[in-house]
Parts: structure tokens; sequence; C-alpha cells
């Protein structure tokens, strides 16, 4: 068997479908626009939030930066991510989105374990808060912080957005602390509500922060996509007319819109290939929305040798 028929790729991912290139353009210019929405009242917010000797303000103005950091760090990895492949980067940049997620994930972690070691040393020293100018501020923030969401919301939801979201709904739950802190501050004056409220809007963002941070390692540990059995998949395969057995598949993620599979294919005789090769294909994209296949095809003696120890392995994915 001749290494030119040995294995066969679906290139589709170029060209569209799931991982098509102007979805990843739609998410850049959403996340440009919410930036520059964003990292506009973060300055407000932190001006108003020391002025008012504000935590709850002053945390939610920290989320507000690290808002700007992020919808930064993804629109710029959008941008990445529709950069053609290349001889270095033979699937492109799609992992740039997946990077952008992971350090957007892990900058938010480190934010609510500042916030958090700042609430807590105002426990030990309280100081007086101005309630009403929280209150006004905080109002504002909270209206900005719906109309980001909302437009985040809107656009394709890759992980790199959803990422940006996180930081953007943790800032909406920070304006409705402060909101709230200033508002108890002016009826009752207890002071200590501003820590407390910084501290459960930390808590609430660190789980989300935390679930992000899971799916992005298991992206680049290349496990198995969420939500796909490998075990279906292969018996999938295997059901199709001419398809005698699979074995050898992988099914990972290249980026959180686009899929990836390879897997050795044993057929009774290598001529049927050409007519096979689509229905594996379609069966893929349609079923499993995998886009991107290596199939390496095998007569019954191949397969025999290659449970006898023979070197098998897969043509490279380059």
């Amino acid at each position: 068997m001749s290494h030119d028929h040995a294995h066969d790729h679906d290139h589709d991912h170029d060209h569209g479908g799931l991982g098509g290139h102007h979805h990843h353009g739609g998410s850049g210019r959403v996340l440009v626009f919410s930036l520059c929405l964003t990292l506009a009242f973060a300055f407000v917010e932190a001006v108003g939030g020391w002025w008012a000797d504000s935590l709850a303000l002053m945390s939610d103005a920290g989320h507000m930066f690290t808002d700007s950091s992020s919808l930064a760090i993804g629109a710029v990895a959008a941008w990445m991510a529709k950069r053609p492949a290349s001889r270095v980067h033979s699937f492109g940049l799609q992992r740039a989105e997946v990077l952008g997620a992971l350090i957007n994930a892990v900058l938010m972690i480190v934010v609510v374990v500042a916030i958090a070691v700042s609430a807590i040393e105002r426990f030990a020293e309280p100081r007086t808060v101005a309630g009403a100018p929280v209150m006004v501020i905080a109002g504002i923030g909270l209206v900005m912080n719906i109309a980001v969401a909302v437009i985040l919301m809107r656009g394709e939801q890759t992980m790199n957005v959803r990422g940006a979201l996180i930081h953007v709904i943790g800032d909406l739950l920070g304006s409705v602390a402060a909101l709230a802190a200033g508002l108890i501050i002016i009826l009752t004056g207890w002071m200590p509500i501003d820590p407390i409220l910084s501290l459960l809007v930390s808590a609430l963002i660190l789980v989300s922060a935390w679930r992000l941070l899971r799916e992005v390692v298991h992206v680049l540990m290349e496990g198995v996509p969420k939500g796909v059995d490998a075990r279906q998949v292969s018996r999938a395969l295997a059901d199709v007319e001419g398809v005698q057995s699979v074995h050898d598949l992988h099914i990972w993620s290249l980026s959180s819109s686009q899929r990836a599979l390879a897997a050795h294919v044993e057929i009774a005789r290598l001529a049927e290939w050409q007519t096979i090769l689509p229905r594996l294909q379609a069966l893929l994209a349609d079923r499993y929305a995998i886009t991107h296949t290596t199939l390496q095809p095998e007569d019954r003696q191949t397969a025999i040798d290659c449970a006898g120890g023979a070197d098998c392995g897969l043509a490279s994915r380059a």
C-alpha cells in the first residue's frame, strides 16, 4: 500500500463550517467595541471608588480594568485565529482563542484573590464609605455592564468570547453589590456590608473562572470534546456500508468551534476507499460537527499486522 493512498484529509475547515473565518472576525469586532465601553467607564468607577472610599466600587473598577485586558486579549486572539495555516502552524492559529481564554481565567482568579485580601483587611480596619456617590456610580456601571453583556451574548459564543463574558458578568454582579452596599450604608450606616458584598461577588466569579479554566485545560490536553462519546463515534463509523472495523480513534478540539478526528478504518478492499471516504466524512460532519478528519484505510491483512504489533501509526496531521 503506497503512502499516497494510505490516508485522506477533509479540509472543509478552511472554507466555512463551524470554524469559518467570518465568525472569528465577527467575534473580534464585538470584543473591540465592548473593550472601548468597558475601559471608558473603568476610569470613572476607579476615581469614584477612591473618592467614596468604597471597596465594593473599587473592586468593581478592578474587575472592569481586568475586563478591558480580557477583551483586548480576546480581540487579539480572534484576529490571530483567522490567520491562515502556514508551514510552522499547519492548523493555523486557532488555538490562540484557547490561550486567550486561559489567560483571562487565570487573570480573573488573581483579581478575585486580591479583592478577597483587601476585604479581609477592611474587616480588621473598617472605613467610612460615602453611600450616595457609590449608588450613583454603581447604577451607571450596572447599565453599562448590561449593555456590554448583551453585545457579547449576541456574538458568536466561542470559548474566547465566553471568557470575556465571564469577566463582564462578574462586573455586572460587582455593580449590583456596590449598589446594594451604597443603599444599606445610607439606610443603616453599617460599613461591613461593603467588604462582605465584595467577598460574595468574588466567590461567584471564582466559580465561573474555575469552570472556564478546567475547560481550557481539557482542550489543551487534547481531551475528547464535550458532548462527544468516542465509543459512539467509533460504532457509527463501523456501521457505514463497506467498513469492517475502526481502531486507533482519536478525537480532539482545535478550538471551541473546530473538532478533529484521526482513525484507522478497516475495509475489505482498498479499491472501495474512494466511495467509502465521503460517507464517513459526511457522517462525522453532520452528526458530530467534526470537520477536520484524517482517516487511514487498511485491508484485513494490514489490520492483522497492526494487532500483532507492527508499526501502524497514523500519517502526520500536519
